[in-house]
């Protein structure tokens, strides 16, 4: 597993008074219905997460599913903050609670603030397109958000005007070769395990398994997508896994998402795409690996830790959430 950095070690799990139920999944459902709370989860999840959410999806569909909560009066965003801040967002109204607040986003916490800001005023008339994956400040700065599955739809509302994307530079690669953009100012972020993967690594791995499809998120780097038969979304990656008519399949993100594949197509070989580093399991985040059932639990119980946006900050950054919602 990639590692964190510093200062980011997980919250340790506080044991209640009495120990955990013995039936640890009844509780949690138990407590969701007692709290009318609406469980959240990204494929990126511990399967048995992902198997008590209500909802299991990528970025945009977690967005779209808490803008559509109904009437729940709790969200728990089993995810990484910037996701569970997406949430509160839409839901001011809502308490939304996250299982560990220590889990971030590398490509969040690499796109500071007041940094983003001076960026951003050195390209003056250039318009502001962010990936979801990205703390709120940044998508109060921006004219509009987008996700790995809905990135080039969202490049070409901006046809003939300047444009920063921000901030990963592989996706900002990928979206501007296939809208026909070479214009975009990429913000120089990368994701700490798409950028894990070895291109040399790969191409042995084909070698040794010659009918294997090849499936890549557009996060990796140029020289691993360039392996790639299928680049797309988390989604997109598990839809073609289930379709494809290969038997094996290399898959070049969090491995994660091979829970939902095995549900679908437990016929399929899944194959990890390797790690720069053969020592590791690169290809699971670390951030995300920080939420567990009893962190879940605990946040159902005490409805904390909870998550909140300043309302100048989050009424800023809804107009630009909206908007891709609308365009999606």
């Amino acid at each position: 597993m990639a590692e964190l950095p510093p200062g980011r070690t997980g919250t340790p799990i506080a044991v209640p008074k009495g120990g955990f139920p013995r039936d640890l999944e009844g509780a949690i459902l138990e407590l969701k219905r007692e709290r009318n709370a609406l469980v959240l989860a990204h494929y990126y999840q511990n399967d048995e997460v992902q198997d008590l959410a209500d909802v299991v999806g990528d970025s945009l569909a977690l967005a779209q599913a808490a803008q559509t909560s109904g009437d729940c009066e709790v969200i728990a965003f089993c995810g990484v903050l910037f996701m569970a801040e997406t949430a509160k967002i839409l839901n001011p109204e809502k308490k939304v609670v996250v299982p560990d607040l220590q889990a971030g986003c590398s490509l969040a916490d690499g796109c500071p603030t007041e940094e983003f800001k001076a960026f951003v005023a050195d390209h003056p008339g250039a318009a502001v397109l962010t990936y979801m994956n990205s703390h709120a400040e940044i998508k109060a700065m921006s004219d509009l958000i987008c996700t790995s599955s809905n990135a080039v739809k969202m490049v070409r509302e901006f046809e003939g005007q300047p444009l920063i994307f921000a901030p990963d530079r592989h996706l900002a690669r990928w979206v501007a070769r296939e809208a026909g953009r070479s214009d975009i100012i990429a913000w120089p972020g990368a994701c700490i395990v798409h950028e894990q993967f070895s291109a040399r690594g790969l191409a042995q791995l084909k070698i040794e398994h010659p009918d294997a499809e090849v499936l890549a998120h557009p996060e990796c780097e140029e020289a691993v997508l360039a392996q790639a038969d299928f680049i797309a979304s988390t989604t997109g990656i598990i839809r073609r896994a289930v379709d494809s008519p290969s038997k094996t399949l290399i898959v070049a993100t969090e491995d994660g998402v091979f829970h939902q594949i095995r549900r679908s197509a437990p016929e399929k070989t899944l194959l990890q795409a390797p790690g720069i580093d053969e020592s590791c399991a690169c290809n699971q985040c670390p951030y995300m690996r920080l939420n567990s059932l009893e962190k879940l639990y605990l946040c159902l119980l005490d409805l904390e830790p909870e998550v909140t946006v300043p309302e100048p900050v989050r009424l800023a950054a809804l107009r630009p959430i909206e908007r891709m919602l609308a365009l999606s």
